[in-house]
């Protein structure tokens, strides 16, 4: 008999716990279902199921042959899917998934000119800021920013985004700003609250890092609501590039530490190792890495694109006057 479809119904039967719902699957009667897995076996030498008038269950060689059972079959339609659609143009329903911030800012923008480029395609997008299992939630694609964890899904990284390390002018006016990264320590910072350690890291110009553990107030799981708090004058944000850009070039926000590097956070997109890649998830991926290496940036080690607050040695004069306006200035 022919293995692989012995492997495909021994897998529907452990799935369904039931010869007879495998049968159905198949359109083929129970008793042909139970001369397959009897076939396999007889070929292996042990047995893969318990079986009781009630139900059926994989023994403990049962259950680890059909988890390699459903890779060889994944394995194998995949191969059968590839050698037809490798031409095909990209149609169907993608579903991605992304952080709130990134989402919004960057994919969605991205995911209009996509859809012009391939009508065919549809795209369901679900924003998130925790991470969503692929597989069970039947996702084609994340994008996911920051280190990865290890695990079986495959990632490509698009680009690095840089984090901006900025402040209202009123907030510097009223608390003056860091001249080195340790100044930081005394005051308001807003913390992303998935970042672990709280602990921002500079690299200077003689090319030392150093960590420094920040403390704050206002703590939120998405970087547009720390947006706005840094916006009305309460903290120091360390954020991402495309997040602020639009209020740093309007003078809204003020870079600090232009001449120290912030750790850069890398993009990947990722998916289900056992997928194969369809056009419109390759072709949507390509799209992106295109798009993001030529996005405008902020970088140039801080000095350009964007508005940078070099702080004079009298700062605190100056907050004082602005705190009390009717004070005599020297």
């Amino acid at each position: 008999m022919d293995r692989f479809i012995g492997m495909a119904v021994f897998a529907k039967v452990v799935e369904s716990s039931s010869f007879a719902a495998a049968a159905r699957h198949f359109d083929m009667s129970p008793a042909m279902v139970s001369k397959h897995v009897r076939t396999l076996e007889e070929r292996l030498g042990v047995r893969l199921l318990n079986r009781t008038t009630r139900r059926v269950s994989a023994t403990e060689v049962g259950q680890n042959y059909y988890e390699r059972c459903l890779r060889i079959l994944n394995e194998l339609e995949d191969a059968e899917r590839a050698a037809g659609d490798l031409e095909a143009a990209p149609r169907g329903l993608l579903r991605v998934t992304t952080s709130v911030s990134f989402g919004a800012h960057q994919l969605a923008p991205a995911i209009a000119d996509y859809l012009v480029a391939y009508p065919d395609v549809s795209i369901d997008l679900s924003l998130h800021d925790n991470y969503v299992d692929l597989v069970e939630e039947r996702i084609d694609l994340a994008i996911r920013l920051g280190q990865l964890a290890d695990s079986s899904l495959i990632a490509k990284k698009l680009y690095s985004v840089e984090m901006v390390l900025c402040a209202s002018p009123g907030y510097l006016a009223a608390n003056g700003a860091p001249q080195k990264p340790r100044d930081l320590v005394k005051h308001h910072c807003l913390i992303y609250t998935y970042a672990a350690p709280r602990a921002w890291t500079f690299t200077g110009p003689d090319g030392n890092a150093e960590v420094i553990r920040i403390s704050g107030r206002l703590l939120a799981n998405s970087g547009d609501p720390l947006l706005a708090l840094a916006l009305k004058d309460t903290g120091i944000l360390l954020g991402p590039d495309y997040l602020v850009a639009n209020d740093l070039n309007a003078g809204r926000l003020v870079r600090l530490l232009p001449d120290y590097k912030t750790q850069e956070t890398p993009v990947y997109a990722v998916y289900p190792h056992s997928h194969y890649l369809s056009a419109k998830t390759r072709t949507f991926i390509d799209f992106l890495a295109a798009r993001f290496a030529h996005l405008p940036a902020i970088k140039q080690n801080g000095r350009d694109g964007a508005k940078t607050m070099h702080v004079p040695p009298d700062l605190h004069a100056v907050t004082d006057a602005m705190r009390h306006p009717s004070a005599p200035r020297n």
